[in-house]
């Protein structure tokens, strides 16, 4: 049986920056992450971002993130593909640094080459650590899983929004936009 070597925070925090390499702890084992997303899982993520920053900000609501670093417990560091972060959180977090603590909201675009075991981690630490949701998009199969605490989760089709009246009031956006085959 091969032993895992397990990094502590200040090791993670140590490891030299690589071109195209971007890393993930989980528990203490250093993940490799893709750094170079292909252009659909992009195209996803960034009708998202976008569409929410611009909502978030004008409504004064808080910080929407692209791929930020959250350290979300001891020996866990996730990046979200996006993150939702309440404006009353937003004081307490040093803008050079990791965020210590989760996202309100974090959003995955799956790719192909994500495993899917350690998404269904990933979900998980999110939400023990105190996220207040969730949200998962396959963009090939077009559907949207929503997750919180205690429920199951919720699938939506190219034919539904993604919302939530809670974390994001009045704010909605067609899947069928999100999941667009074409940019324009």
């Amino acid at each position: 049986m091969a032993t895992k070597t397990l990094l502590s925070i200040e090791e993670y925090d140590a490891l030299p920056e690589k071109e195209g390499v971007k890393y993930e702890l989980n528990e203490g084992e250093l993940i490799t992450v893709a750094a170079s997303p292909r252009l659909v899982h992009n195209r996803v993520r960034d009708e998202v971002a976008f569409s929410m920053r611009e909502f978030v900000r004008s409504h004064r609501l808080g910080e929407i993130t692209i791929e930020t670093d959250f350290r979300l417990s001891e020996g866990v560091v996730r990046i979200p593909d996006i993150a939702f972060i309440r404006a009353e959180r937003i004081p307490a977090i040093d803008p050079r640094r990791r965020i210590e603590g989760t996202p309100d909201l974090a959003v995955e675009v799956v790719s192909p080459t994500d495993d899917p075991n350690d998404l269904v981690v990933k979900i998980q630490q999110y939400l023990r650590s105190g996220a207040r949701a969730v949200w998962v998009l396959y963009s090939e199969a077009r559907l949207a899983y929503f997750y919180r605490t205690g429920e199951r989760p919720e699938v939506r089709e190219a034919h539904q929004s993604l919302d939530d009246p809670e974390l994001l009031p009045g704010f909605s956006l067609p899947l069928s936009r999100v999941f667009a085959r074409e940019p324009f």
